[in-house]
């Protein structure tokens, strides 16, 4: 007779986080690939998340108002980024690793320095920090469609655009015609 009972989840892949079964039609080795991949991001997402935060709690000066809302923009933004990718990585059978402790162990993104003082100081990091995230977003785009997960691919790529977007609005304060 055969056993009905389900078949247990597959080894874990980091030590913490199983990979569990899924009838979604991606190979266990591609996933077993791609669940690090998002959590990385998811990383760096919510390390960029906090950034904003940051900046949005202590930008002062005469343009403070526009700022700390563009600031809190971005950071809702973000968190929706995030949000994505943690359900993406699931929907492929993996553990979302979204914990303040191991974004700030993984992050790719530069510390946010603490006592910046201008505006500019602010604008000025808070492009990197989008930079930075923007460049490990677009090369986790090619490494998903190698691993033939267009769907992750897509995920990436939407979150790419709006981060181009948002370097955009943030660039905007400081570029334009010199005097």
């Amino acid at each position: 007779m055969k056993s009905t009972k389900p078949k247990p989840p597959v080894t874990d892949i980091q030590d913490r986080g199983l990979v569990y079964q899924t009838g979604n039609d991606i190979s266990l080795p591609r996933r077993r690939e791609l669940i690090p991949l998002l959590n990385l991001r998811l990383a760096d997402a919510i390390d960029l998340q906090l950034q904003m935060k940051q900046a949005h709690w202590n930008v002062k000066g005469p343009t403070f108002i526009a700022l700390h809302g563009l600031f809190d923009r971005i950071d809702e933004e973000v968190r929706a980024f995030a949000d994505l990718l943690a359900e993406r990585l699931v929907q492929l059978g993996g553990t979302a690793e979204g914990t303040v402790r191991l974004a700030a162990s993984r992050t790719r993104l530069a510390e946010y320095p603490l006592g910046l003082h201008t505006e500019k100081a602010h604008l000025e990091t808070v492009a990197r920090a989008l930079s930075t995230f923007g460049s490990e977003v677009r090369a986790s785009i090619e490494q998903a469609n190698e691993l033939g997960d267009v769907d992750s691919a897509d995920v990436f790529t939407e979150i790419s655009r709006g981060t181009d977007k948002w370097l955009w609005m943030v660039e905007a304060h400081f570029q334009g015609p010199q005097q």
